[in-house]
């Protein structure tokens, strides 16, 4: 990382942060309106895979051309976001599911969610960020 307040992640650094936190965000449309929700989720494969049940989150999460993916963490010195852009789709075949479940992605809370969902990726973006105090506006350069 450089000393600067804002890095770019390469495309592996991004997967590696991503790997290693549980809990991010599903951005997607429904009715043409933005919806978010929280999800548990494993990286596997360079995908982002969840477990959800049926309603809202799943309909519009296959029914949306594109959807965002967005997790991050800090501390108090440093922190960073990774977004995924991608399509998601519902795993159907045995071979899928069966692959899904070696993840040993379980849900949080105790509701029954019967569908893995695959968010495969067009793009991964990521940022890392060091905290500090905002420089002063009225400095000049020397």
């Amino acid at each position: 990382m450089t000393d600067e307040p804002v890095a770019v992640l390469s495309e592996d650094e991004s997967w590696q942060r991503l790997s290693g936190v549980t809990l991010g965000r599903l951005v997607t449309t429904f009715a043409g309106e933005p919806e978010i929700f929280p999800v548990n989720f494993v990286v596997q494969d360079r995908t982002v895979l969840f477990r959800t049940a049926e309603g809202t989150k799943l309909f519009s999460a296959v029914a949306s051309k594109t959807v965002v993916f967005e997790a991050d963490d800090h501390n108090v010195a440093e922190g960073w976001s990774v977004i995924v852009r991608g399509r998601a789709h519902i795993l159907k075949s045995d071979a899928e599911i069966q692959k899904a479940e070696r993840a040993q992605l379980m849900p949080w809370t105790a509701t029954l969610k019967n569908h893995y969902v695959r968010v495969a990726p067009s793009e991964i973006t990521g940022r890392h960020f060091k905290f500090g105090p905002e420089p002063d506006c009225y400095e000049t350069a020397t």
